[in-house]
């Protein structure tokens, strides 16, 4: 199975995945400046790319956890999600939590993608639900 990817500039970074374990391939910032994002603000950052996500599977966009332990930025969208059949450009919606403003050079490594399958299954509406034995306890109700 092979994740094509069209670069839709010429400066813009193939995602690479940082050691060979690594779940999620690296995207990068494709800008031709530096992007300031100021406190408790989002900024759209493009990676230049398109892809060919495979039916079956959709990318997902995670935080790096370097930029957002260290640095408070994180997907403005807490996971960002590329349906197989989107082919435009991948944009990283960046929020800063900090209160300063944070710099986001040409290159740098924003966010990562993680291709997972998912499962449409058809809808079908129903007047009751199967009996569980959690049933509709909700937040905090298996305890802490």
């Amino acid at each position: 199975m092979m994740l094509q990817i069209q670069r839709l500039r010429p400066t813009a970074q193939l995602p690479k995945n940082a050691t060979p374990g690594s779940a999620g391939y690296d995207l990068c910032a494709d800008l031709d400046r530096p992007v300031v994002i100021p406190p408790r603000s989002t900024v759209k950052v493009p990676t230049g790319l398109a892809m060919a996500i495979r039916p079956g599977l959709a990318g997902f966009v995670f935080a790096r956890s370097g930029l957002g332990i260290n640095h408070g930025i994180v997907p403005a969208n807490c996971v960002g999600v590329i349906d197989s059949d989107y082919r435009g450009e991948v944009l990283v919606g960046l929020y800063n939590h900090t209160d300063q403003p944070f710099t986001v050079q040409p290159g740098d490594r924003i966010a990562q993608l993680v291709l997972l399958p998912v499962e449409t299954p058809p809808v079908e509406e129903c007047e009751t639900l199967p009996d569980t034995q959690r049933g509709a306890g909700g937040f905090g109700s298996t305890g802490r």
